[in-house]
């Protein structure tokens, strides 16, 4: 049985400083017109603002030199990443490279695959997409039907992936498919590949949600052609490493610091002279917040030491995108504005965007119901 730790962690000094240096940048791309803050920011795709980050060493910190990263800690990455996105930072372009697909790279690439890719995302130039979700299958990973068969020097890849965000403008994915028939245990005979989505065999075909935005899309593959060293480890390890690839993508403070524009301009919009109800709101939020970031960091931490967190970070996930989700539906209620869709200038529209995207929250990345069954297995409940 897994028993809940989530330690205090002290930030050191060249984390506190860096964090200073961090805001300072943020602050300067704002008041020279880079990029308007906005809610959601690390799902807002901006190269130019992605290459300035990679220039000032803010993306592969923690990677080795000699793969252009920065050697740096897990808690100085970890308020590189708090500063982008309470500052609303147009991240969205390198989020999934640095923020998963790179470190599994360096964890379980060919030597190939380190030197020609890495390099590329620290400099901001690289972008990734995830390649889990399949149509029909949900959130149930270990259903995934799309196949890869071995041929001559690497492997055939046919089938379908869904809701992959971005694919329409990253570089790559890395794609789980099956590369041996299903068992008795449905988590075996499943591999991981980097996908090179310029290559001929695979195709994305976009997917507008309800404002016709075009953030998702499908990638379907029809005999596309991994090469053997385009494998992420061992052929059938697959479901091993996008569990641990799970612990990166769900304990950030992306998972609850989404709506943070909108807490804070919520704030300024009631004013230094709230009602009962307004304030007793405002406390709880920040209060869940202070919480949150305890919780988060104290993961970071856990990920320095080389620990794989999966359990804790499937509840900061589970307690983070619910706090999110809940800030708009509570803002909505306290302060007289009827929402708008734009691009976030005014109040209006800011909560309106953040209302069309919320429910989303608690969906990708792993929906709440097969969180609270990590959990539940991490406590022996089931």
């Amino acid at each position: 049985m897994h028993a809940f730790r989530f330690d205090p962690v002290r930030m050191p000094a060249s984390a506190q400083a860096l964090r200073s240096e961090v805001r300072a940048f943020i602050a300067a791309e704002v008041a020279n017109g880079a990029f308007t803050p906005s809610c959601n920011s690390w799902s807002s795709f901006d190269a130019d603002f992605s290459r300035k980050c990679g220039a000032r060493g803010y993306i592969g910190m923690r990677w080795p030199k000699q793969y252009g990263g920065h050697e740096r800690s897990a808690l100085e990455r970890h308020v590189v990443t708090e500063e982008m996105l309470a500052g609303g930072a147009p991240v969205g372009a390198h989020w999934i490279a640095d923020r998963q697909s790179g470190q599994q790279i360096l964890r379980y690439g060919s030597e190939r695959a380190k030197h020609t890719i890495l390099p590329k995302i620290a400099s901001g130039e690289c972008y990734f997409s995830i390649g889990m979700s399949e149509p029909d299958s949900g959130s149930d990973l270990a259903a995934v039907r799309t196949r890869a068969n071995k041929t001559e020097g690497g492997w055939n890849i046919s089938g379908t992936k869904v809701w992959t965000s971005a694919a329409h403008r990253t570089n790559y994915l890395i794609a789980l498919v099956r590369t041996a028939p299903k068992e008795d245990d449905r988590h075996a005979g499943m591999t991981q590949f980097i996908v090179d989505l310029s290559h001929s065999g695979v195709s994305v075909r976009p997917i507008y949600n309800l404002y016709g935005g075009h953030d998702f899309n499908e990638v379907v593959f029809d005999g596309f052609f991994a090469a053997d060293d385009m494998v992420m480890g061992d052929v059938g390890t697959g479901w091993k490493l996008v569990t641990s690839e799970l612990a990166f993508e769900r304990s950030g403070p992306d998972r609850f610091l989404s709506t943070y524009q909108l807490l804070v301009e919520s704030i300024r919009a009631i004013g230094a002279d709230p009602d009962a109800r307004s304030a007793n709101e405002i406390g709880r939020f920040v209060a869940h917040l202070a919480t949150l970031r305890r919780m988060s960091t104290s993961v970071a931490g856990m990920l320095e030491r080389g620990a794989q967190p999966m359990v804790e970070a499937a509840l900061v996930k589970d307690m983070g995108t619910a706090f999110e989700r809940e800030i708009p539906e509570t803002f909505r209620h306290l302060i007289a504005t009827e929402p708008a869709l734009g691009d976030g200038a005014s109040y209006a529209e800011l909560l309106g965007m953040t209302m069309l995207r919320a429910p989303g929250f608690t969906l990708r990345g792993g929906t709440r119901e097969i969180l609270r069954g990590v959990i539940a297995r991490g406590l022996g409940l089931r």
